[in-house]
């Protein structure tokens, strides 16, 4: 695919991701809205990553770091451009990400239902770790 654009996302890039991600990401979150992908793009301009091909936003991945760990978070493919390497380029985007930044290790959190996404991550290298549960409580200000 090599008209496949990979870049981080900027302000104007907000609100198109977030109609993405109502396409195809699977679940929603909590952060899925404005506010908080402005504080993400804010804070770390490089964390969200998207996939462009001819100009059309084909996917996302948040490559989160904070110093010590890198953790993953929305990688999404439009089920329209699935298995075409999307996911593949998005990923190692990120990871290359991860090693300038010093970081050793990807956390990705995925959900348990989600079968598809499950043989993606294990195909891009990654496994569960059974030993780790996560435990998640929203927070308010």
């Amino acid at each position: 695919m090599s008209d496949l654009r990979i870049r981080p996302a900027g302000h104007p890039d907000i609100d198109a991701v977030l109609q993405f991600w109502r396409k195809a990401a699977e679940g929603t979150s909590i952060s899925d809205d404005r506010d908080g992908v402005e504080r993400l793009v804010t804070r770390d301009p490089e964390a969200l990553i998207l996939a462009e091909l001819d100009g059309e936003l084909v996917g996302t991945v948040i490559a989160g770091f904070d110093g010590w760990r890198c953790h993953l978070y929305r990688l999404a493919v439009h089920p329209d451009r699935r298995r075409r390497g999307i996911g593949g380029a998005l990923l190692t985007a990120a990871e290359e990400r991860f090693v300038r930044l010093g970081g050793r290790r990807g956390d990705a959190m995925v959900l348990t239902a989600n079968e598809d996404a499950h043989h993606a991550w294990r195909a891009a290298g990654y496994a569960p770790e059974e030993r780790w549960r996560r435990w998640v409580k929203p927070l308010t200000a």
